[in-house]
């Protein structure tokens, strides 16, 4: 769904674990990455996109995870004018998005990458709270501050982790898993 001024209806995942790490994963065939994300499609309400979007992309079931909270609000970004498809009607100029905070409650064996017949993502790891702000595409970084701002409380109520600068470059993530998805 496209609201009136071109933006997308979607949903953001950040899933953490018992450590205060969060989901980061490889988009399939890439070297981007980013946290779970999906549009919310008509008469679908965000919390109902959500559990599809889990389970399409990193094959989660409600029963696997605890929802801690979420964004007030809907949280937007542009996409740069280069990726605006302008033939396509409705236009998307960006999304907007409400951002849930999971937490995982069983091991990590649960994630499935080829959970669906079309994956998104080819590889993960847990990473510290605040570096996929240095790492997600340029476009997307405020929205992601904003979220993990917001959201720090949910998983750290005495206060979050400090912020560190990480590298821009990753060429691969120390303790990914690594899936073949075909």
């Amino acid at each position: 769904m496209i609201d009136s001024e071109g933006f997308r209806l979607n949903v953001g995942i950040i899933l953490s674990n018992a450590s205060g790490g969060v989901f980061w994963a490889r988009r399939i065939g890439q070297d981007a990455w980013q946290f779970p994300q999906g549009g919310i499609n008509k008469h679908e309400t965000p919390i109902d996109a959500l559990y599809r979007e889990l389970d399409e992309e990193i094959g989660l079931e409600p029963r696997h995870v605890e929802v801690l909270g979420r964004t007030e609000g809907w949280l937007r970004y542009r996409l740069p004018r280069y990726l605006i498809h302008r033939r396509r009607r409705p236009v998307c100029v960006g999304q907007k998005q409400v951002w849930y905070m999971l937490r995982l409650t069983g091991s990590d064996e649960v994630v499935r990458l080829d959970a669906c017949a079309q994956p998104e993502f080819d590889d993960w790891c847990w990473v510290q709270y605040w570096r996929p702000v240095d790492e997600v595409v340029f476009f997307k970084r405020r929205v992601y501050d904003q979220a993990l701002t917001q959201l720090a409380p949910l998983l750290f109520p005495q206060g979050p982790p400090p912020r560190r600068r990480e590298p821009r470059a990753r060429l691969r993530h120390p303790y990914s898993r690594r899936y073949r998805v075909r």
